[in-house]
C-alpha cells in the first residue's frame, strides 16, 4: 500500500485561533470582525449536498438560539460565493428555509488549510465536517470532526456553547450530558487540608460531595 507523508495542520485548543480575511455571502469577513462574540466556524464538503443542506437548515433554526447567546456563525466551503448564493435561493425555495448566515468562498483553500479542515483519504478539494468554537477574545475553544457521511447534531453545539459558557462564568466543569440546570462539579482541591475541608465543610456550603474528589453542586 502506497504510503502518504502529508500531514493536517491543526490549530490548539485555548490558543488564538487562525486569523482569516475571506469574502462571503454577506461581504467581507475577519477574525477580527467577531471580537466580543463567541463564533462557530463550520465547514462543510460542498454545496448542493444533501447531508450540508440539512445541516445548514438545522443551523439556520437554531441561528436566534445562538444569537441570544452572543453567538454568531459562519460557515465555509470550497465553493464559490455565486455556488453559495444559488444553494441558499434553492434551500429557500425548496425547503422554505432562509439562512441568515455568511459563507465564506474559500476557492484557494486559505481558511480550510488554516484550520485542518482538509482531510487526505477524504477528497482534496473538499472540507471535512469541521466545527471550531471561538470565544470573544480569539480563542480557539473547542473542535469537533464529523466524516463526510453523518450530519452534526446542531443540538450539541446549542448544548455544548451553554457548557463552555457556564464554566466561564462560574468556574466550574460539567459532567456527562450536562444540560443548563443540572448540577455542575467543582474543581477538586489540590492539597491535603483542602481535600479534608470539602468532604467535611462542602456539605454544609450545599455541594453533593461523593468523595474529596468529586463534588457537584448546582449553579
Amino acid at each position: 500500500m502506497e504510503q502518504t507523508n502529508e500531514t493536517i495542520g491543526l490549530p490548539r485548543l485555548n490558543e488564538p485561533a487562525p486569523n482569516f480575511t475571506a469574502k462571503t455571502t454577506h461581504g467581507d469577513r475577519t477574525l477580527a470582525d467577531y471580537k466580543g462574540k463567541w463564533l462557530i466556524l463550520f465547514s462543510h464538503p460542498a454545496d448542493f449536498t444533501p447531508v450540508c443542506t440539512t445541516e445548514f437548515m438545522g443551523f439556520a433554526r437554531n441561528y436566534d438560539k445562538f444569537k441570544s447567546m452572543n453567538c454568531e456563525l459562519l460557515g465555509l466551503s470550497i465553493d464559490s460565493i455565486f455556488a453559495h448564493l444559488a444553494w441558499v435561493r434553492s434551500i429557500k425555495q425548496h425547503f422554505g428555509v432562509d439562512i441568515p448566515f455568511p459563507i465564506i468562498e474559500d476557492l484557494k483553500m486559505d481558511v480550510a488549510r488554516a484550520y485542518g479542515m482538509i482531510h487526505p483519504g477524504a477528497a482534496d478539494t473538499q472540507a471535512v465536517r469541521a466545527t471550531f468554537f471561538i470565544d470573544p477574545n480569539g480563542i480557539l475553544r473547542a473542535m469537533v470532526y464529523y466524516p463526510m457521511s453523518n450530519g452534526r447534531s446542531i443540538d450539541e453545539f446549542v448544548r455544548l456553547l451553554q457548557a463552555l459558557q457556564t464554566s466561564d462564568k462560574h468556574g466550574v466543569a460539567t459532567p456527562e450530558a450536562w444540560c443548563p440546570g443540572d448540577k455542575v462539579i467543582v474543581p477538586p482541591p489540590k492539597t491535603t487540608a483542602a481535600a479534608e475541608e470539602r468532604v467535611t465543610e462542602g456539605p454544609k456550603q450545599g455541594m453533593e460531595v461523593t468523595d474529596w474528589y468529586f463534588t457537584k453542586k448546582s449553579i
